[in-house]
């Protein structure tokens, strides 16, 4: 059910391809996600619609028998038990669309997600940071050195 390959402008024009009964899943899965991550924003990457906060944090995408929901590697591994009755592979997982979504565990994934992007993100401003510091060192060093001559 993996829909045409045309391109999609928004998540709600990728969820408006599918048979109503698949959109009540994926608008539910949408709805659980911005619950989990209100700060997040909406976008379509790879073709699939996705929700981002310092870089991605999930995407998700509905297929013939089931959605996939992918949070990254890091988001499978850390629920690995969880996840244990549901296929998937290194980032992705499947929940059967006869079956009710895990509304909890994807919300404490998505919530991992965000704090594993925000954590990354405040070690980016760290390093920035001190690259500046360094940078200003030097400048004010030569500086004096000049001065003093």
């Amino acid at each position: 059910m993996e829909g045409n390959k045309s391109t999609f402008q928004s998540i709600d024009e990728y969820i408006l391809k599918f048979p109503p009964e698949i959109q009540e899943i994926l608008n539910m899965l949408r709805r659980v996600i911005k619950e989990s991550a209100p700060a997040a924003k909406e976008k379509i990457s790879y073709q699939m619609p996705t929700f981002e906060l310092h870089g991605n944090l999930v995407h998700f995408a509905a297929h013939k028998n089931h959605i996939g929901f992918y949070p990254t590697p890091s988001g499978i591994d850390a629920f690995k038990h969880e996840l244990a009755e549901y296929k998937g592979a290194k980032g992705s997982i499947q929940f059967p669309t006869d079956k009710p979504l895990p509304h909890q565990l994807i919300g404490e994934i998505v919530k991992f997600r965000v704090a594993e992007n925000v954590k990354k993100a405040k070690l980016h401003i760290f390093i920035y940071t001190c690259c500046l510091i360094l940078a200003f060192n030097q400048i004010f060093t030569a500086w004096r050195i000049r001065s003093s001559l």
